[in-house]
């Protein structure tokens, strides 16, 4: 199997499903003809029995095999918008690491996917729903308390010389009111507007040099 082949189907296993955009996006841009070749690569791949697709929305949505969700699942606009975000992040730096709905545990944030980029590590959440005052509050406490755990101390990507909480960046079209003494949260639209503040957020005590971003974070 070649290498490509590989990296599509690593893709479709993190992501859960993407486009063929989303694939040619990450795996076919450059080439002469794209779309012809990505056509020609997922056929083979549908042939062999190594991804299933859903006709059912243009353009068509690919999955592993076997598919990790199913194919009408509700979830599938949420999780194509991660594979949305991770295509704007590489626009301006491939990410290092990235984690789609990481686990930290029962009583912690669940977000969207956890990423190290441009030499900061971030959770990502992707807001597609208004979120009430009470439901926002919540999911800052989560947030706040794997703070105060100090579990996060332990993640195998921590700096030895120093112990780095991430910030928080949020996609929303909505501005919320967060309060927290101990994380950062960066609401945007998307990933452009972050770059185009180019400016210093409010000091904490962590130091953490992103795109001209000073994003301090709390110890």
């Amino acid at each position: 199997m070649k290498k490509r082949d590989l990296a599509i189907m690593n893709d479709l296993n993190r992501f859960r499903c993407m486009t063929r955009d989303d694939i040619i996006e990450l795996h076919f841009k450059g080439l002469k003809q794209p779309v012809t070749c990505c056509n020609t690569v997922l056929k083979r791949l549908r042939r062999d029995g190594y991804i299933e697709v859903s006709k059912e929305r243009h353009p068509y949505i690919y999955f592993p095999s076997p598919a990790g969700i199913k194919k009408d699942s509700t979830k599938i606009p949420h999780f194509l918008k991660i594979v949305e975000f991770y295509r704007q992040t590489n626009m301006y730096h491939c990410p290092k690491t990235f984690i789609v709905e990481p686990k930290y545990g029962k009583g912690y944030m669940e977000p969207d996917a956890f990423m190290i980029w441009k030499g900061g590590p971030f959770f990502v959440e992707i807001q597609r729903s208004v979120y009430s005052e009470k439901v926002m509050n919540e999911k800052v406490q989560r947030y706040e308390s794997y703070f105060i755990s100090n579990e996060w101390q332990q993640e195998p990507w921590q700096p030895n010389n120093k112990k780095v909480f991430p910030a928080v960046i949020m996609i929303t079209d909505t501005r919320y009111k967060i309060e927290s003494s101990n994380v950062k949260f960066i609401q945007v639209n998307n990933i452009k507007q972050l770059i185009d503040a180019d400016q210093p957020l409010k000091p904490m005590n962590h130091e953490i040099a992103c795109s001209g971003l000073k994003l301090l974070l709390n110890n």
